[in-house]
């Protein structure tokens, strides 16, 4: 470790591919974000009016409230779910090993899959949503659950949230197992019950593990594409459009290369400021 020349020679490569592949596409976007391009040509440069329009382009608004109310249920939804599931499993259950892999499938699966998966499911003639509705004998509440308005943002995110349960299941549950297990045994001899230790114990010492989770879910909720794209493309009329998949429509389909690109620029500041935002609350939070 004392030999500089040898770190900075194994840190090059990684560093290299850090510029490349991170720096100089930001680099680029940032560039074409002060310009009014359309693709082709040269570009004329236009300062921050594409920065002032996007406050003014109530499509693009709309698509920033979508995927703050993704991020909300993800913090709200998705990690209490997968806090629950890291403590039982971390508890001692039988076959542990085979229900983390269960859980952790749907990670490894192609976004694409999934997203046809949970078409079929909520497809309104045939798919399973609708089918167990009408056998309880609550057909009133069938819908066309991706093509209404009204249920295509809930309908878009029910995959989202459920794809990536066992992903932050998983942290959690390598954060519980690396705690002592002799703060467990006292806690057993004081007469704590397991919710008690959990609540006390637990929870307190994997916030490390917890403010990760939490900056993953957050920004991963900002910059989601994939899965919203499959299902519904940002429709009906704009209904679940996301930040990310207007920039691509915006960009590929409208040509107009520098006003996504002023898109591009929004969600790697919101990413980073709420990032800053978490990091300062467990701070907060760890200093109390």
């Amino acid at each position: 470790m004392n030999d500089k020349k040898a770190i900075i020679l194994f840190l090059l490569p990684a560093l290299i591919m850090f510029i490349l592949v991170i720096c100089v596409p930001i680099a680029m976007s940032s560039y074409y974000s002060l310009q009014d391009w359309s693709g082709f040509g040269k570009g004329d440069f236009i300062g921050l009016k594409n920065f002032t329009d996007l406050f003014s382009d109530g499509i693009f608004l709309k698509s920033v409230a979508n995927s703050l109310v993704l991020a909300v249920a993800s913090v709200l939804i998705q990690l209490p779910i997968s806090l629950l599931l890291a403590m039982v499993l971390a508890k001692g259950v039988k076959f542990e090993r085979a229900f983390i892999t269960i859980y952790f499938i749907p990670v490894i699966i192609s976004t694409v899959v999934i997203g046809q998966l949970w078409m079929r499911i909520f497809n309104p003639e045939y798919g399973l949503l609708n089918i167990l509705l009408r056998s309880i004998g609550l057909e009133v509440l069938t819908n066309e659950w991706l093509g209404n308005p009204e249920t295509a943002l809930f309908a878009t995110f029910v995959p989202i949230i459920w794809q990536y349960i066992g992903y932050h299941m998983l942290l959690m549950y390598a954060g519980i197992k690396s705690i002592s297990t002799d703060i467990y045994e006292a806690a057993v001899i004081d007469g704590s019950s397991w919710w008690n230790t959990s609540v006390k114990i637990t929870i307190p010492m994997l916030k490390p593990v917890l403010k990760v989770c939490v900056i993953f879910a957050v920004t991963g909720s900002l910059k989601v594409f994939d899965l919203v794209y499959v299902l519904t493309g940002g429709g009906p009329a704009h209904a679940s459009e996301v930040t990310s998949t207007l920039m691509v429509s915006t960009i590929f389909k409208g040509n107009q290369y520098g006003y996504g690109s002023a898109m591009a620029v929004f969600v790697i500041i919101e990413c980073f400021v709420l990032s800053m935002v978490v990091e300062r609350i467990f701070r907060r939070k760890g200093e109390g």
